[in-house]
């Protein structure tokens, strides 16, 4: 029995239409985040949901593409920017917002936009798998913004600063980590 060539998926799965649902909904939980200088507590309770539905997105929208093989040169590209740009409108908006100092949201941001760039740089001689680290501090970004998006002052604050303080330090530790895994020559095989 002769087995018939697999085709590519389409690029209109559904994995992809999440990635591109999260890309819109940042403007929108950027607007809303910045709504009364923040002090909107209706429109920041608005802003930590749009921000919750669309880090979803990002958890659903890799487990589609995996588990149904929808796999896409589009989404490959696609999500891990889709990622960047919701955590850095988080990011960007809280230092607008005085919430977040603006040395530790330009520490973030140029590590994530620079491994993602390192990636795509050397994507054709080796793919960089997301580390555990790099996991666990998308993770504890995650939960630090939406912390800091809580309309809670006290000991909530307190908790947000900490977890971005882990936060900043697995974003340190695993963008050098990635570049000594480029950078270092490969052993022989043999």
């Amino acid at each position: 029995m002769t087995e018939l060539p697999k085709t590519a998926p389409s690029v209109w799965n559904g994995a992809n239409v999440l990635t591109v649902l999260r890309v819109v909904l940042v403007p929108v939980f950027g607007w809303l985040l910045l709504q009364g200088g923040g002090d909107d507590t209706p429109m920041q309770i608005a802003a930590l949901v749009v921000f919750l539905i669309a880090a979803a997105t990002d958890r659903f929208d890799g487990e589609l593409a995996r588990r149904y093989n929808l796999v896409t040169d589009f989404g490959k590209i696609a999500d891990p920017l889709a990622d960047k740009a919701l955590v850095g409108m988080a990011l960007v908006g809280l230092s607008i917002l005085g919430e977040l100092p603006w040395w530790v949201t330009a520490l973030i941001l140029v590590r994530e936009f620079g491994i993602t760039l390192m990636r795509f740089l050397v994507i054709r001689t080796q793919v960089i798998a997301a580390s555990s680290g790099g996991k666990a501090k998308t993770v504890l970004q995650t939960l630090a913004i939406v912390l800091y998006l809580l309309p809670f002052e006290g000991p909530v604050h307190i908790a947000a600063m900490i977890v971005m303080g882990l936060a900043v330090v697995l974003t340190v530790v695993t963008g050098i980590d990635y570049v000594v895994k480029v950078v270092r020559p490969k052993p022989a095989q043999g």
